[in-house]
């Protein structure tokens, strides 16, 4: 078995902590209950998934803030800047339920993209045109799309994909 170890959660040190092994507890502390403190006890808080997500992450409430399970692990032990929107966090086996640190890793939006891309092609970037029996090349560069042509081949988009992106690179 595995040893779990708990780390602060970042603007909820000393309430939150966050374990390698994807689990959130709530630290003790004095809580006001309107009438006076009392003092709370340790939990591994329960999670939840919004099933109305478009992928089935989990969520916790910290102070009444809903937060992803996957980000929290990643922000404490891989460093993760959850406001760098080029960096995102990747389950390595695509399941958003398993938030164990050793199934997490941090990739560029356009890798994780790839990697989790559905389509008529086997490359990032380049779909079937039925309408034109040809292969066709795109890619989004800071949140514009470039067609990059019609081609006879898979292989030849994906070569002018490749060559787009390596001019923005």
């Amino acid at each position: 078995m595995k040893l779990e170890i708990f780390k602060d959660i970042p603007n909820y040190e000393s309430k939150y902590q966050v374990s390698n092994l994807g689990r959130v507890k709530s630290l003790p502390r004095k809580k006001f209950n309107g009438k006076g403190y009392h003092l709370t006890k340790e939990k591994i808080l329960k999670t939840s998934v919004n099933p109305k997500a478009r992928r089935a992450y989990e969520i916790v409430s910290l102070a009444g803030e809903c937060r992803t399970v996957h980000s929290l692990v990643a922000e404490c032990f891989l460093n993760h800047n959850a406001l760098d929107r080029k960096l995102v966090v990747h389950h390595i086996d695509n399941n958003p339920l398993n938030n164990n640190l050793d199934n997490l890793e941090i990739i560029t939006h356009r890798e994780n993209i790839s990697i989790s891309k559905k389509g008529s092609s086997k490359y990032t970037g380049v779909s079937f045109a039925k309408d034109r029996n040809k292969w066709r090349a795109k890619i989004t560069i800071n949140k514009q799309q470039i067609n990059l042509g019609a081609f006879e081949t898979e292989e030849l988009a994906n070569l002018a994909y490749q060559q787009k992106l390596n001019t923005i690179l």
